[in-house]
């Protein structure tokens, strides 16, 4: 039998994304922890700020507010979460996420399951205010 290896990894040592807006961390995923059926990690988002529309072809999301509020787009629906509220984003549904609040909003996602190459996992259908395009975070890598 083989030995399975558990990771500790720490949100703050994991490079912030910011290519869709906000500060977004994929922490568990096939590349840091060899995950077989998803990724997850952390957003932070700063009053005003937001993380463009996308969706995901292959990939329900599960979203989780710790602080803060932020305003969920789901296809034609405009939902308020706050702490202690969590959504799920069906497969191919475009969705967006803004805090329109005072204070720093805290989530915590998952998506599951991966989709065949780590490319094909997000489709963007908005870019970013300031026209600034990022590399997409690794999540990929040996399975």
């Amino acid at each position: 039998m083989t030995a399975t290896v558990v990771r500790k990894i720490r949100a703050s040592e994991v490079p912030a994304n910011r290519r869709r807006g906000g500060d977004v961390r994929v922490v568990l995923s096939p590349k840091t922890v060899q995950a077989t059926s998803g990724f997850g990690g952390t957003v932070t988002l700063v009053p005003g700020e937001y993380i463009c529309e996308h969706y995901h072809p292959y990939s329900e999301e599960f979203v989780h507010v710790v602080h803060g509020s932020v305003l969920m787009r789901v296809g034609t629906e405009e939902i308020t979460l706050e702490p202690g509220d969590a959504l799920m984003v069906p497969v191919g549904v475009r969705h967006r996420m803004e805090n329109q609040g005072t204070e720093r909003a805290h989530l915590v996602f998952h998506l599951s399951p991966l989709a065949p190459r780590p490319e094909l996992g997000h489709v963007d259908t908005e870019t970013r205010p300031d026209g600034e395009q990022e590399s997409a975070p690794e999540v990929g890598g040996p399975r």
